[in-house]
């Protein structure tokens, strides 16, 4: 792996910092580089300016719509992207149906949903957990049943993320339960205005809403919507989770939220807080940018691989786990050496500097990364028995 970039990787890389420079919109900006969570209306807006670009689905090939970019160009631009305070995409469209879309649909599914993803103009959901069903997902119980041509789906979806914005969500539902539970699954794309969906909101420990319930009472699918074939649902899945996880790494984005941290560090005010000047905040810091720079490394060689041909595999697990674990110690260190300044929940008249602002409320998220794209003790036993035959 060649760590310097080449001339036309140079070149690239000014390209892409002249486009941010002349396109991130200012609100946007400025809510992205104090820490604030974007509302529907401005993420849609951000995805639809890199779509119209042709960069908003930076993984895709050509054929698609994506960028064709490799996976330099990649890193490139996500780095950037940080630098130049952008937020990040809403992955449930870009990173984990459409690629699902473009490896297992027919080609008229492909013609119906790809371009509406590409353009940020269609918002995803994903239905995968249930109360019962998170970690053991195989035991999910959302059932859909064959009608004539249509999928009759009962049953429910808990911690769905964007839920309340989405247009469509894919959902794994039981087409048979007669079989091994991994067999009788099925993927399913449904149209968040049918008749029979309803929304709850679930407000997390940060006092945002981020998550939901789904209900499904009698809700009509159309059975062109199903991807693949009956009892497909489980092998997409785990084709699906394996993207996802690799995007959870998140490196650009801690990378960025460091140099926050050193800069909030290097302008506190004497009396305030932690300091620069201080050896054991100095040794904390670098400490969080040798761990970041060995996953750095690591997602890199990683994501890398695949331009080769080479499928994503129990690797995005370990990412998963040291990538979620990273955000966490990141997100700590920035409450504790920010001290009282840390404590601003949400107010943009906060004394001190504005990086700490929201600190606390940010590391209260964070407490969920470990979880979601499923639990880094479940990513253990991914390991375990794909890389140590355990």
């Amino acid at each position: 792996m060649n760590l310097e970039f080449s001339d036309t990787e140079k070149e690239f890389q000014k390209d892409v910092q002249s486009w941010l420079s002349d396109n991130v919109p200012a609100d946007i900006q400025e809510k992205t580089q104090n820490g604030e969570m974007l509302d529907k209306t401005l993420q849609q807006k951000w995805e639809q300016i890199l779509g119209s670009k042709g960069w908003l689905a930076t993984t895709w090939p050509k054929q698609y719509g994506g960028p064709g970019w490799n996976a330099t160009q990649r890193y490139i631009f996500d780095v950037e992207r940080a630098k130049a305070g952008a937020p990040g995409t809403s992955p449930f469209g870009v990173s984990m149906v459409g690629p699902v879309i473009f490896n297992f649909a027919n080609q008229e599914q492909k013609d119906r949903w790809l371009p509406g993803i590409v353009s940020g103009d269609t918002l995803w959901c994903q239905g995968y957990s249930e109360p019962n069903a998170g970690s053991d997902l195989a035991s999910l119980k959302t059932s859909a049943k064959k009608e004539g041509d249509e999928y009759i789906v009962n049953g429910q979806k808990i911690w769905t993320t964007q839920a309340h914005w989405a247009d469509m969500i894919f959902c794994l539902v039981r087409t048979d339960s007669t079989v091994k539970k991994q067999q009788g699954i099925s993927f399913l794309l449904i149209d968040m205005n049918t008749p029979g969906i309803e929304v709850r909101a679930i407000h997390s420990i940060d006092g945002h809403h981020h998550l939901n319930e789904v209900y499904f009472n009698d809700v009509r699918v159309p059975v062109e919507n199903l991807v693949g074939q009956e009892g497909m649902g489980w092998t997409i899945a785990k084709f699906l989770l394996t993207h996802e996880r690799t995007t959870i790494a998140g490196v650009a984005d801690t990378k960025q939220e460091i140099e926050r941290l050193k800069h909030a560090l290097k302008n506190t005010r004497s009396g305030s807080g932690v300091r620069w000047d201080d050896p054991q905040a100095r040794r904390r810091v670098a400490e969080l940018e040798i761990d970041l720079m060995a996953l750095e490394y690591t997602n890199f060689r990683t994501v890398a691989s695949t331009d080769n041909g080479n499928p994503l595999g129990p690797e995005s697990s370990g990412l998963k786990i040291k990538g979620t674990e990273l955000q966490q110690q990141v997100s700590q260190a920035i409450v504790e050496l920010g001290g009282p300044l840390s404590l601003a929940w949400d107010n943009k008249e906060a004394i001190g500097n504005m990086e700490f602002n929201k600190a606390t409320r940010r590391y209260n998220f964070l407490r969920a990364c470990t979880i979601y794209g499923g639990t880094n003790e479940i990513q253990k036993n991914v390991i375990a028995k794909m890389l140590l035959g355990l």
